[in-house]
Parts: C-alpha cells; structure tokens; sequence
C-alpha cells in the first residue's frame, strides 16, 4: 500500500518552539526586531548553504523572479527569454515586470535547445533559465552565449534546491538564483522563496522593492551605499516573507542533505526499473549534473493519445497519479494554455514532447519497497493498454 505521495514533507519538531513563541509574540513581521530577526537569519544561513554573499527572503519564488527583473532595471517591453517548458508563473513574472517573454524550443530530454536558444538570444535582453523539475539544460553553453552577449541570466531554481553543476550549487551560476519553499518542494513553507546574488547593488535594488520601506533596509547586510543611493527612487511591492515562515523553514536547512540524497536514490531505483518497459523512457541526466529530485519525469513513446490517457487512468487506479503536461486544456505548464502572453508562438518540439511527457510525485521519505512498487504499478499500467510483451519467437 502506497502513502499519499502528494503529501508534503513534515515540519520538524523542533521547529515548534520558535513557532509558538512567535505566535505567542505576535511578532511575525520581518523588520520589528533590530537584528536577529527570524527572516535575517534566515537569509544569512541560505547564503552560506548556498555559497552565495547575499540572500532575500520574499512571499515566493514568483515575487523572487519579478523582483530578479525589477532589480535588473530593464526598460518596459524588454524581450526575456524563457524555456517553452516551465510553469505560468514564470511567463507571468515576465508580464508582471512589464517586460515581454520570448519562448524557445525544449527538446524531449526537457532541456533548452540550444540552437533555438542561440537563434533567439540577440533579441533579448535577459534571459530566465527555468530548471524546470529539477532537469539542468546545459549552463556551460548557456553562460558562454550569455557573457559574450552581456545578456544577465536568472535561474529559476524552484525545484533544483540541492542540485550542482560541475560541483557548484544551481542558483550560483547565473547574475540572479530563485528558489522555492511552496508545499511540494525539498523544503516546504507552504509559500515563499528566495533570491540569492553576489551584485551587492543588485540585491540593494531589490530590498527596497521587496517592502523595505524608510529605513528598514538598514538591517540587511549589503554595503550601505548601495542602499542610500536607492532609497525614494524605487517603487515597494511589499513582497516580503513573515518570520512565522521563517520559522518553519530553518529547522528543515539540516535536512536538505538527507533529502537530496533520498530523493536522488528513489528517482534512479524507480527510473532504471521502468526504463525495461518498451513503452517508457527516462532522458538521461547531463555529465555535469548531480540531480535533487523529488518528482520523477518520463516519455511514453508508441503510444496513442488515448493509449497516453489509458495509461494515465490506469496508473491512477493503482493509486501512482501520473500527470502528461501537455493533454489537458488547464495544464500550467503546457505554453499554448498561457493565453495571457502578448506573443504565443508555435514550439513544435516542445509541443511533441510535452504531449508524452509525463510526471509523478516521488518524495525523497519513500522506502525503496515503495518506489519498487510504483515502478511496478507504472510498467503494468503501461502492459494494461499496450498488452504484454511477446518473447521472440511466439
């Protein structure tokens, strides 16, 4: 019997003291205490995980992106790339910071393709790498392009906390790193996020349009010259995080080690079990990439729309929820249902692999009995509409 694997993870029991202290305090308000307060300390420990200089905590990594834009100074209508595949809030941040997003082509190993990448970068004037689902497109390439071009990148990081690339942390590589703390990620706050950056005028910037209003930017440990010289010329879209989801998240920073650990050897058992179907494929990860997952993503390949349904149902009634990203009018993260962008254009290939791509939860607390099973109840559901293998011969 499988939990529920769309259960997020548990809040820590020693979290429960700051918590009601805070609750009892009534002091959830990031700027009341002069120093120390739990949103500061959050950001400082971030940083030092991350190996960062400096960190804002924000209501979420949506709030993050935006201000990431804002904090460039970009001029209204700037052309952003972004991956065709990744979540509306990432298109939405781009509209929401009156700039304008420029999708390019994702292949079936969900990574950036580099050629549409490249043909469209002298265009933009920043660039979003989306990470989307944990799955690194080739930064090597993507920075090499992006210095020459002095086109700033920003990494959304939602759900890359603990995944490195020739060593170093995601979220570092690029001008700007967006993290997630939402329910369903590797540290769960139910909302917020958070931007790391070494550009002490860039983190300034974005201090002060979080909400840090008068003078409260005084508490965050950047050069204080970069502060003064922003204060008054900046608008305050008070995006702040509260210290109660401070609260709840530094207690779980320990845990993040263990749980990229877990999460990596559950995705790899129950990967290399289900690629013995003929049916279902799991693109390989880059050489340079040491993956945090906590979700699991594959390709069905010779299979109909309604087989592709078939097979979700039947993975479904076996208790393994299986999303395909792009069969549903209401996906958030098929691009052709964010009607809400000034230019949707046609991603063929995008389109093509988002119509066999699929998703399942698979937290990093399951046993290796129970990912065994979802590899079990996934390879069956695939046999269920496709039929059983045949031995040569027969």
């Amino acid at each position: 019997m499988l939990p529920n694997m769309h259960d997020a993870e548990p809040i820590p029991e020693d979290a429960r003291a700051e918590i009601d202290r805070l609750l009892r305090s009534g002091d959830l308000f990031r700027y009341t205490a002069p120093e120390d307060a739990p949103v500061s300390l959050l950001e400082a420990e971030f940083a030092e995980l991350l190996g960062s200089k400096y960190a804002l905590a924000v209501s979420s990594c949506s709030a993050a992106l935006f201000l990431s834009l804002k904090a460039l100074d970009l001029p209204r209508d700037a052309r952003v790339m972004i991956p065709g595949f990744t979540f509306a809030a990432v298109p939405s941040s781009v509209v929401h910071a009156d700039c304008v997003p420029v999708l390019c082509e994702v292949g079936d190993n969900y990574r950036i393709d580099m050629g549409d990448f490249a043909a469209k970068l002298p265009s933009c004037q920043a660039v979003i790498i989306s990470h989307m689902r944990g799955h690194t497109s080739d930064m090597d390439a993507i920075m090499a392009l992006c210095n020459a071009a002095g086109v700033p990148v920003i990494e959304d990081a939602a759900h890359s906390l603990g995944t490195t690339w020739h060593g170093q942390n995601i979220g570092t590589i690029g001008r700007i790193g967006c993290f997630s703390f939402q329910s369903y990620k590797m540290i769960n706050a139910g909302e917020g996020g958070i931007l790391v950056t070494d550009d002490a005028d860039l983190v300034a910037r974005a201090v002060i349009l979080s909400g840090a209003y008068e003078h409260n930017w005084k508490k965050h440990p950047v050069l204080q010259e970069s502060f003064a010289k922003w204060q008054n010329r900046l608008p305050l879209y008070n995006l702040r995080m509260s210290n109660l989801a401070a609260a709840v998240i530094r207690p779980q920073l320990p845990h993040l080690a263990r749980r990229v650990a877990d999460g990596r050897r559950n995705h790899d058992l129950v990967a290399g079990l289900i690629t013995r179907s003929p049916w279902i494929e799991v693109p390989a990860k880059l050489p340079p990439e040491e993956r945090a997952p906590d979700s699991l993503q594959f390709n069905l390949s010779g299979m109909s729309d309604d087989e592709v349904e078939g097979f979700a149902a039947a993975a479904g009634a076996a208790g393994v929820k299986v999303q395909v990203f792009g069969l549903h009018a209401d996906n958030a993260r098929a691009f052709w249902n964010w009607q809400f962008l000034p230019e949707l254009p046609e991603l063929p290939k995008t389109r093509a692999m988002l119509m066999r791509a699929c998703d399942t939860r698979l937290p990093a607390r399951l046993t290796e009995e129970e990912c065994r099973t979802v590899a079990e109840i996934l390879t069956q559901a695939a046999e269920q509409v496709m039929g059983p293998l045949r031995a040569y011969g027969t």
